[in-house]
């Protein structure tokens, strides 16, 4: 991708799962990667797999705003100037939303919609003073067709998407750019962890790929592509997008 060597790049959750992924894509591209994750054995197996590439790992949790603040100032300290965040931390827990209570509710909502907007209050204002930058939200097919057991999850990365297509109203004219990619099922380590292992996992993921045109599930490797792509100077002319990368499961 055109514009991307030396350009630093924030990747919140990438330490595993889909934020690895992304992250291995954007050093392979000459990005200097800070990674912004909870686990730091995690993260310090990212920077292990990026081998010769600048990929240094933050202890941060999302929910907390001067911890956000004072890892951003770290970053510019010791990688230079913030040119794009990906902002693809997550978590859920799936239960039919009878069944749930507020406790459960807070932390979704805490970490896929306080989280982002944190991240992008805090970085967006030093893209605005340099004139450019790109912001890349992970959310979900979730939010766009909605999904059962998934609800707050889903309300809050539909929440991601409008607060996205608003930002990046206000933005444009400072060449800040906003744009989603909406993964769909992934073979992920939380993945793994909702679903368990045994029969009842492998027919739950059978019918999953059955309704995927393309008869399988995403494997981390399918979205750091994209979010490159945006993040690069080929996707100058596009900004308030949203991506779906699901094997066409949801064509909407």
């Amino acid at each position: 991708m055109r514009g991307l060597k030396d350009k630093v790049a924030i990747v919140t959750g990438g330490g595993q799962g889909i934020g690895r992924g992304i992250a291995l894509r954007l050093a392979e591209e000459g990005c200097k990667v800070a990674l912004f994750d909870m686990n730091p054995e995690a993260g310090a197996e990212t920077e292990k797999l990026a081998g010769d590439a600048t990929v240094k790992t933050y202890k941060v949790d999302v929910t907390d705003y001067d911890a956000i603040k004072a890892a951003v100032d770290a970053v510019e300290a010791d990688l230079g100037p913030i040119w794009a965040l990906v902002n693809n931390a997550g978590w859920d827990l799936p239960k039919n939303f009878l069944q749930t209570d507020k406790p459960l509710w807070d932390k979704i909502i805490a970490i896929n919609l306080y989280g982002p907007l944190n991240t992008h209050h805090i970085v967006a204002p030093l893209m605005v003073s340099r004139g450019g930058g790109r912001i890349i939200n992970i959310a979900s097919d979730a939010a766009r067709v909605g999904t059962s057991t998934e609800a707050v999850y889903s309300a809050c990365k539909g929440g991601v998407i409008a607060f996205t297509k608003s930002v990046a109203r206000e933005l444009a004219r400072n060449n800040v750019l906003l744009n989603v990619v909406c993964p769909g099922p992934t073979n992920t380590p939380m993945m793994a962890g909702v679903l368990g292992e045994g029969e009842a996992a492998i027919k739950w993921k059978d019918a999953m790929v059955r309704g995927i045109p393309l008869k399988r599930m995403g494997e981390i490797e399918d979205y750091g592509g994209i979010v490159a792509f945006l993040a690069s100077d080929d996707a100058s002319f596009m900004t308030g997008q949203t991506v779906s990368v699901a094997g066409g499961m949801n064509m909407i």
